[in-house]
């Protein structure tokens, strides 16, 4: 288990469930019992202390609701990450906080993320939240490429998809803000990647990292829409199933102190 936000989560329902649990089934009828031992001509004020919960009782009834309804939430419907990086420009930007649907490729549990539920599996083309295989601990994100089966060939900048070569469209030289400034001059392109197009960053003088593999069942070959500055399945191989957390479908916000804040033109946009 890896003691993440939704382990601690999942630890903080079961103490406060087990307190508030303890507390009903054996002090709380104590605590009636001494105040009826009080006898009906008792002061009102003393009855009310003898029933009241001790502190850490009353905290856990009162967060318990509270840690499961946030523990749900994010298990098993919506969670909220931020880009720290630019290996997804020019989709995503460093200071987008992003939501990413927690179901769309199967419920998992929480802290272990054991699929119990299979919904669904992730399509060429969607952006994947997952643990990264080499350190589980650190969640990555990046774009589908290959399912399982296909053959996968990255040749001088240029995705090949079962021996169809991925078209792409010259859109002129990247323009980078606050924190992407150092991108500029970038070759911006539009990869028409079937069912999903979207655009992409290549630096036309840096050597390319060319790799052909096969993706092996319940794994995914990835690549981070900015090819040259993004450590993806070209360097350290597939992303296991075991390890989606999820689908990035929604920019909420954007904050780059390099940029004045807040990007009020991000809010609201969805991630393709």
């Amino acid at each position: 288990m890896i003691l993440d936000f939704s382990a601690i989560l999942v630890i903080l329902v079961a103490v406060s469930g087990a307190i508030w649990g303890f507390d009903a089934v054996l002090l709380a009828p104590r605590r009636g019992a001494a105040a009826a031992a009080l006898g009906p001509d008792a002061d009102p004020l003393a009855i009310e202390q003898a029933q009241r919960p001790s502190l850490p009782v009353d905290y856990a009834r009162s967060f318990f609701p509270i840690f499961v309804i946030v523990l749900v939430l994010r298990s098993f419907l919506v969670e909220p990450f931020r880009i720290p990086s630019g290996s997804m420009m020019p989709t995503l930007l460093v200071g987008d906080f992003i939501l990413v649907n927690k179901y769309n490729y199967g419920i998992r549990l929480p802290a272990i993320n054991r699929k119990i539920i299979d919904i669904g599996s992730p399509a060429r083309g969607d952006v994947v939240v997952f643990r990264y295989p080499e350190d589980p601990s650190t969640p990555y994100i990046k774009r589908v490429i290959g399912v399982p089966g296909d053959h996968i060939e990255y040749r001088d900048k240029t995705v090949y998809v079962n021996g169809e070569r991925v078209a792409q469209q010259d859109a002129g030289v990247y323009i980078g803000v606050g924190a992407g400034a150092g991108h500029t001059g970038a070759s911006l392109r539009r990869e028409e990647l079937p069912g999903a197009p979207h655009d992409i960053l290549v630096v036309p003088d840096r050597p390319s990292f060319d790799v052909e593999i096969t993706v092996p069942p319940a794994h995914y070959f990835v690549l981070g829409d900015n090819r040259d500055n993004s450590r993806d399945s070209r360097y350290w191989g597939f992303v296991p199933d075991e390890n989606l957390i999820g689908h990035a479908f929604l920019i909420w916000m954007n904050w780059d102190s390099k940029n004045g804040g807040v990007d009020w033109h991000r809010i609201g946009r969805s991630v393709e």
